[in-house]
């Protein structure tokens, strides 16, 4: 029994949420038990520090020779870490949303594996966005660039992970996938979370030196867009889901660099 806790402690969880949320076989390592996957959300901005470190990487040595590849580069660099697992939720929150009119057609829109013509449209248009967005900041400075993709990817996701503790798991008839992603945060998952998501945000501010409007614009967007999409999610389906949890980070990571771009440039 004392080996088994072992296995599912905070090693155990932390190591759960990388072979969850990545592509890196760690599981051919060690696999933790089913109970660690129930808080590997608890550890997602930190599986964004080795997102983001290693797309940062590319867009920043890249870039002195061709900035267009080098933002191909980083965008497939991130998809091929994650396996697309994001930008599938998010497909799937525009069709599910964009095509249902009541909570249970949105979940049963949501949980078809087909991609429909919103969510298509929609992936086009973040993608398009995305690019645009890292290009112009490399173009301006790619160490900039980089350290901004360092400091939105853990936020971004620090701010998806408070979904669930601010409604309910939409679904009636949980799937054990989704079930075992979402447990809720106890005070000290809280404060690990905030460490997680927030220092690399201070090391942006401690080599950029943004001014302090500039600290609050670039903090303040994805925490008013994070409310506001929210506060939609829970008025369409009185809950969320994973889907929902992807949306919200890649969204809200979105709205970081389209201010930085306003803001930094």
């Amino acid at each position: 029994m004392s080996k088994e806790n072992n296995r599912s402690g905070l090693g155990g969880k932390i190591w759960a949420a990388f072979i969850f949320l990545t592509r890196i076989p760690m599981w051919r390592l060690h696999q933790p038990p089913k109970e660690a996957y129930t808080h590997i959300v608890k550890f997602w901005p930190l599986t964004g520090w080795l997102t983001a470190g290693i797309s940062a990487v590319m867009l920043y040595f890249i870039a002195p020779y061709n900035i267009l590849i080098a933002v191909l580069a980083t965008i497939a660099a991130r998809l091929l870490l994650t396996g697309a697992l994001h930008e599938d939720g998010l497909a799937d929150f525009f069709d599910g949303f964009g095509g249902g009119t009541s909570k249970e057609r949105i979940l049963a829109i949501m949980k078809d594996s087909h991609i429909g013509t919103y969510g298509v449209l929609g992936i086009v248009l973040y993608i398009l966005t995305l690019g645009s967005s890292l290009f112009s900041l490399a173009s301006f400075n790619p160490k900039i660039a980089a350290l901004t993709i360092i400091m939105a990817d853990p936020f971004a996701k620090l701010l998806a992970s408070q979904t669930i503790m601010l409604m309910p798991y939409a679904r009636k008839e949980e799937d054990s996938k989704a079930h075992n992603i979402y447990s809720k945060f106890s005070l000290g998952s809280c404060l690990f979370l905030l460490v997680q998501g927030l220092l690399p945000l201070g090391l942006f501010i401690w080599i950029v030196k943004p001014t302090m409007l500039q600290i609050l614009l670039l903090a303040a967007v994805p925490i008013i867009l994070c409310a506001l999409l929210n506060t939609y999610i829970y008025k369409k389906i009185k809950g969320y889901t994973g889907d929902c949890n992807g949306a919200i980070f890649l969204l809200c990571e979105l709205s970081v660099y389209i201010t930085a771009v306003f803001v930094i440039i």
